[in-house]
């Protein structure tokens, strides 16, 4: 997956997007924010949600709704690629409740046999479950809070599959808090503590993030171009990746998110993208 095709490929269908949308912009925005905050009860406020680090339900999210994404990605590191796969299920069981449950695969292709090459086992990661309560939606505001904890059961690569089954598991609040700033501006914070306990040894890791975003959305659509900044710290070290990204609609109910990531402090890391595929079954304008 070529990091510059993908580039362009961003700027180019954003471009093409942008141009098409130039005609009434301002009634667009508003009729189509309307319908998806108006329709229909409880409030909920329009929000670009990232597409990396994505969210276990829209905020605000209404009684009903679900989703299924599908993600493929390749990073290439200085060994090694790693190749990343996902499928996850969100849904709103109750107005303002989102869950997930995930399951996230990391496969390897070493460049060369390195003497440890039992780094390069690949795996399913972990079986992640997940829940977000929205606890403040305002549509005056145009802004959104929630609270959320992801759980994951770390499980052992392929090579040691059962030996144990479950390894560790990984803590994790957080808290989110995004903006629209107009019709097209939107912003947004997701951060907390991932805590990682090892069962073997029972010493716990801890690793901060603080996720920022900023999305322009196309007038009258769920089409958007924008940036996310994936930080991380541990160990009082600093990590951040760059990911540049677009969301195109392909049916009413079928989006597909294109991501690169760009790192920038980190050695063993080089470029990587990311493709995410998302299906909202019986979506009608949530």
């Amino acid at each position: 997956m070529n990091i510059k095709y993908i580039l362009t490929l961003i700027v180019a269908l954003a471009s093409s997007t942008y141009g098409a949308a130039q005609v009434g912009d301002a009634e667009k925005d508003s009729l189509y924010i309307q319908q998806i905050e108006d329709h229909k009860e409880p409030d909920k406020v329009l929000h670009a949600e990232p597409l990396y680090i994505d969210l276990i339900r829209d905020l605000g999210a209404r009684k009903g709704e679900k989703e299924w994404n599908l993600g493929l990605g390749l990073t290439d590191n200085l060994k090694f690629d790693s190749y990343e796969a996902l499928i996850e299920y969100e849904w709103a069981p109750i107005d303002r409740l989102g869950l997930e449950v995930e399951l996230p695969f990391t496969f390897y292709a070493p460049m060369h046999k390195t003497e440890n090459d039992s780094i390069l086992s690949s795996l399913l990661n972990s079986i992640k479950i997940a829940a977000q309560w929205s606890f403040f939606v305002n549509e005056p505001m145009a802004t959104s809070m929630a609270l959320g904890y992801i759980n994951e059961f770390e499980l052992s690569d392929f090579r040691n599959f059962g030996k144990p089954f479950i390894k560790g598991n990984v803590y994790n609040p957080f808290l989110v808090v995004a903006k629209r700033w107009g019709n097209n501006f939107h912003s947004l914070i997701y951060t907390g503590p991932k805590i990682e306990q090892n069962f073997s040894s029972n010493k716990f890791h801890t690793t901060f993030d603080i996720n920022t975003s900023f999305h322009y959305m196309i007038s009258g659509t769920r089409n958007f171009i924008g940036i996310e900044f994936n930080k991380a710290i541990r160990n009082g070290y600093f990590d951040m990746t760059m990911r540049p990204q677009m969301r195109l609609g392909i049916a009413d109910n079928l989006l597909i998110g294109i991501i690169a990531g760009i790192p920038v402090s980190r050695e063993n890391e080089r470029l990587s993208s990311f493709v995410r595929l998302i299906w909202e079954p019986g979506h009608k304008n949530k």
